[in-house]
This record gives C-alpha cells, sequence and structure tokens, in this order.
C-alpha cells in the first residue's frame, strides 16, 4: 500500500455515527493528493511481534489509528483520553498498555481513545523525530474537534502514555505550544491534563533510555533534539497537569524519569501527583498487586475531570 503525504484530515474523515462498540478510524484522510503527513511512499511494514501472545505488540507500525472506546451515555462524565501505548519506539504493545486501559475508563465513564502511533523509520518518514508527535497531536486535535459528536467536553481531553508511549504523551504536554502539523493551533493541542505511567522522560544523562532515544533520535542524534525531546526541561507553568505511576524496582526506565518529572512541575507550580509502587518492574500495564488506576482516577475527579 502507497503512503502519501499531508497536512490536513476533516471532521468527514472519521465516518458517519458510533456507539459504545470500539470504532477504528483512520488517523490522516487518505485521498488521491493527500494522506499521512511527513510520509514516504512505502508499503504497510506493519508486522506483530509474536502472534501467539494474546498481549498484541505491533512492530513497524506505518498507517497509524485511532480507536474509540465511548462509555454509555447514562456514566459519561464528558472526560476523554487519547492513550499512547509504550513499545520503546519501535512497536506499540497495543493491548495491554491500550484495549485494557480504555476498557477500564469506560467503566468509570471516560471516553478513550488508542492511539497506534507511526514507529519512527527512515523507511517511512521523511523526518522520523517528529513523525509520532504529529500522529498524538493529530489525536487530540480531532477528539476535541469531535467533542460534542462523542459525547466529551471540550476542555476534559487529557493524554495518557506508557514507557515510550510516556515519553509520547509527555511531548503532547510540553510541545503543544510548537504543532508540528499546519492544520491545528496550540489551543487545540494542549492536554487538560496528562498522566504517565513508567514513562520515559529524559533523553540525557544516566536516566535515559537509550533505546527510545536512538529509535526515535537515530545514532548520530543533534544535541539541540536530545534537549528537546528531555521533556523535564521543558516544563513551563502552562504544562498540563500530571499523574505520574512508577514502580521503583523498574529496571529497564528508572524510576528518576518520573521523580525528575514531578520535580519540575512542581517547581513551575503545575499541580502534580506521584505514586511510586515497591514492585512492579517494567511493563506491567493494569497487571500490579495495587490498583494503581483507582488512585489515578481518584485525582482525575479531584482535579476536576
Amino acid at each position: 500500500m502507497a503512503i502519501a503525504c499531508s497536512t490536513s484530515s476533516r471532521v468527514d474523515d472519521l465516518g458517519s455515527g458510533f456507539d459504545q462498540s470500539p470504532t477504528v478510524y483512520p488517523l490522516y484522510k487518505a485521498e488521491e493528493s493527500s494522506g499521512i503527513p511527513n510520509a514516504r511512499a512505502s508499503v504497510d511494514l506493519e508486522t506483530v511481534r509474536d502472534p501467539a501472545n494474546p498481549d498484541t505488540f505491533l512492530m513497524q507500525v506505518t498507517l497509524p489509528t485511532m480507536t474509540a472506546y465511548l462509555p454509555d451515555a447514562s456514566v459519561a462524565t464528558g472526560t476523554a483520553v487519547v492513550i499512547c501505548p509504550g513499545g520503546g519506539y519501535r512497536g506499540v504493545s497495543i493491548v495491554k498498555e491500550g484495549y485494557d486501559i480504555a476498557q477500564r475508563f469506560n467503566r468509570e465513564g471516560i471516553a478513550a481513545f488508542v492511539l497506534k502511533y507511526r514507529d519512527p523509520l527512515d523507511a517511512t518518514m521523511a523526518d522520523k523525530k517528529i513523525g509520532p508527535l504529529q500522529d498524538v497531536q493529530q489525536a487530540i486535535g480531532l477528539v476535541r474537534e469531535n467533542a460534542a459528536r462523542w459525547n466529551i467536553d471540550a476542555n476534559k481531553v487529557g493524554v495518557m502514555g506508557f514507557s515510550a508511549g510516556g515519553h509520547l504523551a509527555s511531548s503532547a504536554a510540553v510541545h503543544y505550544n510548537d504543532p508540528v502539523l499546519e492544520r491545528w493551533q496550540a489551543a487545540d493541542l494542549r492536554p487538560n491534563f496528562q498522566v504517565l505511567v513508567y514513562p520515559v522522560v529524559s533523553f540525557t544523562g544516566e536516566v535515559a533510555h537509550k533505546g527510545s532515544r536512538t529509535n526515535l533520535l537515530g545514532e548520530n542524534f543533534n544535541a539541540q533534539w536530545q534537549q528537546y525531546f528531555s521533556n523535564e526541561t521543558q516544563v513551563t507553568e502552562a504544562t498540563p497537569p500530571a499523574f505520574l505511576v512508577h514502580a521503583g524496582d523498574d529496571g529497564s526506565v528508572p524510576v528518576e524519569n518520573s521523580l525528575d518529572y514531578y520535580r519540575a512541575l512542581k517547581s513551575n507550580s503545575v499541580s502534580a501527583g506521584m505514586l511510586i509502587l515497591p514492585n512492579g518492574g517494567h511493563g506491567f500495564g493494569m497487571r500490579n498487586p495495587i490498583d494503581w488506576f483507582a488512585t489515578m482516577n481518584q485525582w482525575l475527579q479531584e482535579e476536576g475531570f
């Protein structure tokens, strides 16, 4: 399948109608003269790492989508969240850190949109370092643009991410005022809140997750972009409120990523909560003995979401 380049999309791109069943939408409209921004002509490279594993892990994602999980209208709160699963910027853990999370949000009356964002690949992108950020900005913009259609309050649209998806979510939170798609303005893209679960945050020093950094920026990255995507250095007083979850025994992404981000938020007077779990390592999703989701949901309620 060939991929064309574009910077445009429309409300009509999302199809007609919706219900409480999960619905998959292409993130960008594929037309004769438009399509996916920043894309090179390519075949669809997407594969499943281990087809026998029910926790589907997609690799070399080429065609981004957004799967909508809408709560029953009788319990809907008006809050929505765009979920960025993790995968080290080399794949997307779409079930454990996507669909499973969305279903839990629905039980709490929150609409959830699971983002299958593009992996940053030189073969499929003209500039791979901004590809995932383009996708999350597009998702936030579309959810807010279609708020009335999906029974959502446009002022209650947040972003959530796991591991490298946490890096993408925090990038959305600190770089919303630097749109990487022509059709959106900063006001369209600022998340109202952010939830980061065992996130990659920094690309500098010993706490950096070098695999995610290399996959996004390449081996010979520019120091300017390393700093730009070290998101703890990009926090301002306008950064959205945040809730962070991390296990103290995480051997893949050091807990200091969350601690440093929390300190940056607090030093800029941004409302922030943090839950450090004693155990769980990395990549536990919802499968931790401590129900971190319940604590996170309480924080959302206290913040007015």
